[in-house]
C-alpha cells in the first residue's frame, strides 16, 4: 500500500503544480482585461498619462515588472492595449514566456 502511495505522490504533485499554473495564466488574462478597461476609461475622460496611471493602479505590484501599456487616442475610438507575462508558480518569482494581451476600446464622444 505504501509503495503505491509513494509512486503516486510525484504524479499528484505535478498535476497540482500544472493546475496552479493554469490558474495563474487565467488570472493574468483577467488582470490584463480589467487593467485595459480601466485605462481606456481614464483615457476617454482625460489623457494618455492618466490611462497609464489607471492601468498601474489596477494591477498588483507583482505583475507591474512585465507590463507594457499602449494608450492610443484616435479620432473615433480610444484604445488601450495591456500586455503582461504570466508568472511561473507564484507572482514575483519568474515569468513564463507567454505574453497575455488585452485590448479595450471606447468611443470618443463629441462635446
Amino acid at each position: 500500500m505504501s509503495v503505491e502511495f509513494t509512486g503516486m505522490v510525484p504524479i499528484i504533485l505535478v498535476t497540482l503544480v500544472l493546475l496552479w499554473q493554469a490558474v495563474l495564466v487565467g488570472y493574468t488574462f483577467t488582470l490584463a482585461s480589467g487593467a485595459a478597461d480601466e485605462g481606456v476609461r481614464a483615457a476617454v475622460g482625460d489623457s494618455a498619462t492618466s490611462c497609464r496611471a489607471a492601468v498601474l493602479e489596477r494591477l498588483p505590484g507583482a505583475w507591474e515588472d512585465s507590463l507594457t501599456v499602449a494608450c492610443e487616442p484616435g479620432s473615433d475610438v480610444f484604445r488601450t492595449t495591456v500586455t503582461l507575462e504570466a508568472p511561473a508558480l507564484f507572482p514575483g518569482f519568474a515569468s513564463l514566456p507567454i505574453p497575455v494581451t488585452a485590448t479595450a476600446g471606447a468611443a470618443a464622444e463629441g462635446e
